[in-house]
């Protein structure tokens, strides 16, 4: 299936590893370019080189207020034009209500859900007809996880955001999407996992509970997320899709 990516130009934020680094791989496999962020300037430089000449990385902190058009920027200057964005970020540390401070809530705040909100006005502002904008969010956006009071009182109001923002940008011909992955094999998960004094048999017991009874890998993430940014899913707007194995029942 031809998902009319070929020299369509995105950014993508958080892509040095993880989901945000999955889905870029899969973009460019299927001939778009990206502009892809994380903080740290040698891990970009690393994740831009493997993806090869159509990728560019930009060392940025969502965090930043100048990143959004920093970015947009760069989309333009190296490859002649501004297609999307899929706005990706580091969770936020775990921890219980009683364990969190406000400093981690604060910085938690700038950069998983002020930062993503700029990144989507900048986008927003830039954008014609046939542009998308994309948030990787968290199955915790229906149901709180345990341990992840900071993601879990988060992302929820990230995806209302995101409604809004797809109500809003509809009639200009602009698409609003998230994703809202589960138990996917990143770091990210295995960290979490290995929090508990049993790793394996934290995994297995995850696992049981999911219908499809393993984790989902980073490339099923990101070739879900290739296709809900494509011109293929052009009247996807608004959507939440879970990417979770069957995890969430609820219709």
């Amino acid at each position: 299936m031809d998902l009319g990516l070929k020299d369509r130009v995105f950014v993508v934020t958080g892509a040095t590893r993880g989901l945000g680094n999955a889905s870029a791989r899969e973009l460019v496999a299927d001939g778009a370019k990206v502009v892809v962020t994380g903080r740290e300037e040698k891990a970009v430089a690393e994740a831009a080189s493997a993806l090869g000449p159509y990728a560019v990385g930009v060392a940025v902190d969502n965090a930043d207020p100048e990143a959004p058009a920093r970015l947009i920027a760069t989309a333009r200057e190296r490859f002649g034009r501004f297609d999307g964005i899929l706005v990706s970020v580091g969770g936020p540390p775990p921890g219980f209500v009683a364990d969190t401070t406000d400093e981690q809530w604060q910085s938690a705040f700038e950069s998983v859900f002020l930062g993503a909100v700029r990144m989507a006005r900048a986008a927003a502002a830039e954008l014609g007809e046939g542009g998308v904008i994309g948030f990787v969010l968290s199955g915790s956006v229906h149901e709180p996880i345990p341990g992840l009071t900071i993601s879990n009182g988060l992302r929820p109001g990230l995806a209302g955001f995101a409604k809004s923002l797809a109500d809003e940008l509809g009639p200009r011909g602009i698409r609003v999407v998230g994703l809202l992955p589960g138990r996917i094999d990143t770091d990210r998960v295995r960290e979490l996992d290995s929090l508990s004094a049993d790793p394996e048999a934290t995994r297995r017991a995850a696992e049981s509970r999911i219908p499809l009874r393993r984790y989902g890998t980073p490339e099923e993430f990101g070739r879900t997320a290739a296709f809900l940014l494509s011109p293929a899913a052009s009247y996807l707007s608004g959507v939440m899709l879970p990417v979770d194995g069957g995890v969430r029942h609820g219709f």
